[in-house]
C-alpha cells in the first residue's frame, strides 16, 4: 500500500477557496468596466453642473448630460468597431493597438474637427415649429437621447453593429410623432434614410469586391507576385491617399474650413499623385528579398491598412459624434435660451463628453464588436481588409456627389459582406484561379475537388441575418421606444 502525503479533506477545502477566489476575481473583472462607465456618467453630470444655473431646467440638463455620456459610451462600444475591426481581423493590428489608435483618433476628430453647429432634429426629421413650445421640444430630444442609447446598448449586447445616427433619427421621429402628430415628420427625409439601408451596404460591398477582384487578377494570381505588387500596390495606396484626402476634406474638416465637393475632389486628385510618387520607391524597397507568395504580399498592405484605420476613426469622430450628441446640444439650447432652433452651437463641454465617452466605451466594451466585424462575419487578411477600408472612403464620396444619405456603419459592414460573398463566388467560378492552381500544383482535375466544387460558404449566415435584422428594425424600434419614453417624461416632468 503506497503512502500519499495528500490530505483529502484539507485539499478539498483549499480547492474550494481557490475556486471561490478565481470566481470572485472573474466577477470583479466583469464588473470593473460597468463601474468605470458609471463613474464617467457621474463625472459628466458634475461637469454639466458647473455650466448650468440651478433650478428645474438645470436639473434636466445635468440628467441629459448623463444620458448623453451613456449614449457616447455605447457609440464607442458599437459604432467605432467598424473602423478598426477589419484591421484586427486581418491581424494587421492587435486588439490593444486598435483600441489605442481608435480612441486617440476618434477623440481628436471630435475635438479638433467636430462640427460646431449641429442640426437639433437629426437632419430635418421633424419641423421644430410643429412642437408647442421649448418644454415639449426638450422632452422630444430627451426621449430620442434615451431611446437611442438603450437601443445601441442592446445591439452591442447581442453583437450587432448598428448605425447610431439611424438610432437617433428613429428616436426623434418617434417622440416627434407622439408630441406633434405624423404631419410633423419629414417623410421624404425618412424615405431617403430607409433607402440608405440598401444603398450603403450594397455600394460599400460592391466597391470592396471590385478592389478585391483587381488585387486577385493583377497581383495574387500572377506568376511573379512581387513584380506585380511593385507595379500595382503603389497605385492602390495612391487611390487610398486620394480617397481619404477627399473624404477628410469633405466630411472631417468642416469645422476648420468649409470645402465643397468639387474642391474636395481636386484635393483628392492632387494627393493621389503625391501618394503614388512617394510610395513607389518605398514599396520597391519593402519588396526586396520577399518570397513569391501571398504571405509576402500581406506585409505590403499592413502599413497602409493601419493608416486607413486611424483616418477612418478621425473622420468618424469629426462627422458622426456631433450628430449623436445633437439632441443633448438641443436640450441645452432649449433650456438656456427658452427657444426652439433648427441649428444650435455645440458647447465645448458637450463635445468633450461625447469625445471622452466614445473613448471610454471603446476601451471598456469595444472588443466584442471589433471581433464581430473583424472575425465573425468572414475571414479577413490585410488585402481584404484594405479593400473594406478603401470602399468606406470612396462610398461616402460617391454618396455625397449623388446627394444620398449613407451610414458609415452600414458601408463598412457591407464592405466586409461584399468581400466575403465575392470570395465565395470567385472560389467556385473564377477560371483564372482554377488555371493558376492547376499550373502551380500540376493537378489538372483540381476543379473537380469536393472542397471547391461544393457550395463553400465563406460568410457566416447567422451573423449576416442578425446584423441585417438589427439594421432593418433600428429606426422603427427606436421610434416606438422613444414615443413611450416621451409619454413617460410628459407624465413625470409635469
Amino acid at each position: 500500500m503506497s503512502y500519499s502525503p495528500k490530505k483529502p479533506t484539507l485539499d478539498k477545502d483549499l480547492d474550494k477557496f481557490v475556486g471561490l477566489e478565481i470566481a470572485g476575481f472573474t466577477m470583479a473583472r466583469r464588473l470593473l468596466a460597468p463601474a468605470i462607465a458609471f463613474v464617467f456618467l457621474l463625472v459628466a453630470m458634475m461637469v454639466a453642473s458647473f455650466y448650468v444655473s440651478g433650478g428645474y431646467g438645470g436639473g434636466i440638463i445635468i440628467a441629459a448630460a448623463g444620458i448623453g455620456a451613456y449614449l457616447a459610451i455605447n457609440i464607442g462600444a458599437n459604432d467605432v468597431a467598424n473602423n478598426v475591426g477589419p484591421a484586427v481581423g486581418s491581424q494587421a493590428l492587435s486588439i490593444g493597438g486598435a483600441l489605442i489608435i481608435a480612441a486617440i483618433f476618434e477623440s481628436a476628430g471630435a475635438l479638433i474637427a467636430g462640427g460646431d453647429v449641429v442640426s437639433t432634429v437629426s437632419k430635418g426629421i421633424i419641423d421644430p415649429a410643429s412642437t408647442q413650445n421649448s418644454y415639449v421640444f426638450v422632452n422630444v430630444m430627451l426621449a430620442a437621447l434615451i431611446s437611442a442609447a438603450l437601443w445601441v446598448n442592446l445591439a452591442t449586447w447581442i453583437g450587432a453593429p448598428v448605425s447610431t445616427t439611424h438610432a437617433v433619427v428613429g428616436g426623434v421621429a418617434g417622440s416627434g410623432i407622439v408630441a406633434a402628430g405624423f404631419a410633423a415628420v419629414n417623410w421624404g427625409t425618412m424615405g431617403s434614410i430607409a433607402a440608405s439601408w440598401v444603398i450603403s451596404p450594397l455600394l460599400g460591398g460592391l466597391i470592396a469586391a471590385a478592389f478585391l477582384a483587381f488585387i486577385k487578377t493583377f497581383i495574387i494570381y500572377q506568376d511573379d507576385k512581387i513584380a506585380a505588387a511593385r507595379r500595382w500596390v503603389p497605385l492602390l495606396i495612391a487611390i487610398m491617399t486620394g480617397a481619404f484626402s477627399a473624404y477628410l476634406a469633405l466630411k472631417g474638416l468642416k469645422k476648420i474650413v468649409k470645402i465643397d465637393l468639387q474642391m474636395a475632389l481636386l484635393i483628392g486628385v492632387a494627393m493621389f499623385f503625391v501618394g503614388w510618387f512617394v510610395t513607389k520607391p518605398i514599396i520597391r524597397r519593402q519588396s526586396e528579398g520577399l518570397e513569391n507568395r501571398n504571405q509576402s504580399l500581406r506585409k505590403l498592405f499592413r502599413g497602409p491598412l493601419i493608416f486607413s484605420a486611424a483616418l477612418l476613426s478621425f473622420a468618424h469622430g469629426a462627422n458622426d459624434v456631433a450628430n449623436a450628441i445633437g439632441p443633448l446640444a438641443a436640450i441645452v439650447h432649449g433650456i438656456e435660451y427658452g427657444e426652439i432652433a433648427a441649428k444650435v452651437q455645440i458647447p465645448l463641454w458637450v463635445m468633450i463628453i461625447g469625445a471622452f465617452g466614445i473613448s471610454f466605451g471603446l476601451l471598456l466594451f469595444g472588443p466584442k464588436l471589433i471581433k464581430m466585424v473583424g472575425e465573425k462575419i468572414t475571414k479577413l487578411n490585410p488585402m481584404r481588409a484594405y479593400c473594406v477600408a478603401l470602399s468606406a472612403a470612396i462610398t461616402v464620396i460617391i454618396a455625397s456627389w449623388l446627394g444620398l444619405p449613407v451610414s458609415s456603419t452600414h458601408i463598412a459592414v457591407g464592405g466586409v459582406f461584399g468581400v466575403g460573398f465575392f470570395r465565395e463566388w470567385y472560389t467556385k467560378n473564377s477560371k483564372r484561379r482554377i488555371a493558376y492552381v492547376q499550373k502551380s500544383t500540376g493537378t489538372q482535375d483540381y476543379k473537380k475537388e469536393k472542397s471547391d466544387s461544393g457550395n463553400r460558404l465563406l460568410v457566416r449566415r447567422a451573423s449576416f441575418m442578425t446584423i441585417i435584422a438589427a439594421w432593418v428594425i433600428t429606426v422603427p424600434a427606436t421610434a416606438l421606444l422613444s414615443g413611450g419614453v416621451f409619454l413617460a417624461l410628459s407624465f413625470v416632468l409635469k
